[in-house]
């Protein structure tokens, strides 16, 4: 058996391997190129002779993704991921770092903790579509959350009144009529027929009532800016307009793929019938859970990928619970929604919420309780590939229920 480390960068790789004993075998320093990930797979084609087992070989890696990670799963090669704290915790008291180092660092945690690390297997490729779309689209929507933010403070600076017009600033119809209207002075000159066609225009469905509405809070006193800070910011807030309009569309976009591949999918009827996750929660489940049945030894698995289990801290007469740090961030975000989301539709989920909340904890920790409930059923459905059912949920869950005596 022979151990390989590798500390991956962006320009280069550095790997070193050893053998069973814990003597260094080879060590090599590639280029991160075509050239330099066909060198690093050849040569460890190569550990242990031309008639090599590569199952005898064990690849140490701080990460699970990118091209290095496919040019190794590709070659048929065996890669335990590790957190990138894992090097950190075995360095020595010196605080000598180098790539070398951490390379022979992650080769020595293979040789004693790889019965404790789990191979990567990767998804296939919708599964991976699909995350790498949801995790895209939610990194638009933070983006989209920036501008919306910079909207609101230009707005505030010399456009006040219009923050009081719509619901929010994302939406189409807001959009439009802070471009037909871009100052106070222009929307209470403007007409309400004027109105009425902007917000039809953008898909408005009580278009004379809201232009009604609307001219009726432009009548009330309001805050303005001198005139040169409006011409400013004016520019400003069209330029940033126009930014949301781009990420709503790219959004919709997405949706419509996403939704696509979603219902592609098999296990498509078991997201979507969870309650109100049909949207985007749906997806997103599927993605970050996967469909390898082989993939979970048991529910406490899903859990502790997903962050939904508490972490027990105990030392001498000292013991206390916390919230699991080390897990799949995009998991737990969209589990997290989901067991918001479900208050509003499930009746059992809403009681189990507020005994949390009875019990002294806090709404975060009340809804990751509930969300380590949701991952027990969804395991169960996903197992069976059935749909959820609350009757048939609330039937086992009162056969189950403990009895007076």
């Amino acid at each position: 058996m022979h151990f390989v480390g590798i500390d991956w960068a962006d320009d280069h790789h550095d790997c070193v391997v050893l053998d069973a004993t814990g003597k260094r075998a080879g060590s090599l320093h590639v280029a991160h190129t075509a050239d330099g990930l066909e060198k690093l797979v050849a040569f460890l084609q190569g550990v242990g002779g031309e008639e090599a087992d590569l199952e005898q070989l064990a690849c140490i890696v701080e990460t699970s993704h990118g091209l290095l990670i496919g040019a190794l799963l590709e070659a048929g090669l065996p890669v335990y991921p590790v957190n990138p704290e894992t090097v950190d915790r075995h360095r020595k008291p010196s605080g000598a770092k180098t790539d070398a180092i951490d390379a022979y660092l992650l080769a020595r945690t293979g040789r004693s903790d790889l019965a404790d690390l789990r191979r990567l297997t990767p998804d296939n490729p919708l599964i991976a579509e699909l995350k790498l779309l949801t995790r895209d689209q939610d990194g638009l929507i933070q983006s989209q959350t920036r501008l919306v933010n910079q909207l609101t403070a230009c707005l505030k600076a010399y456009y006040p009144t219009a923050l009081t017009l719509f619901t929010k600033l994302q939406q189409r119809c807001t959009l439009a009529f802070l471009r037909a209207f871009p100052t106070l002075q222009q929307a209470r000159a403007a007409s309400k027929e004027q109105m009425v066609a902007v917000l039809k225009a953008a898909g408005h469905s009580g278009a004379e009532a809201k232009a009604q509405e609307i001219q009726q809070k432009l009548a009330q006193p309001a805050l303005q800016a001198r005139a040169e800070v409006t011409r400013a910011k004016t520019r400003l807030m069209l330029s940033l307009v126009g930014q949301v309009e781009l990420h709503l569309q790219d959004l919709d976009a997405y949706d419509a793929e996403i939704t696509r591949l979603f219902l592609s999918h098999s296990d498509s009827k078991v997201f979507a019938s969870l309650p109100r996750a049909k949207t985007r929660i749906a997806p997103r489940l599927l993605a970050e859970w996967g469909d390898d049945r082989g993939r979970y030894a048991a529910v406490a698995s899903v859990q502790a990928l997903a962050g939904t289990s508490p972490v027990v801290f105990q030392s001498g007469r000292l013991r206390k619970v916390h919230r699991r740090y080390a897990c799949s961030k995009p998991f737990r975000n969209v589990l997290y929604q989901f067991a918001r989301q479900s208050i509003q539709k499930e009746a059992w989920a809403a009681e189990y919420y507020q005994h949390k909340r009875a019990a002294g904890k806090s709404h975060s920790m009340a809804l990751r309780a509930l969300a380590n409930q949701w991952v027990r059923i969804i395991f169960a459905l996903w197992l069976k590939q059935e749909p959820y059912d609350a009757a048939v949920f609330l039937a086992a869950q009162e056969a189950h229920a403990p009895r007076a005596a």
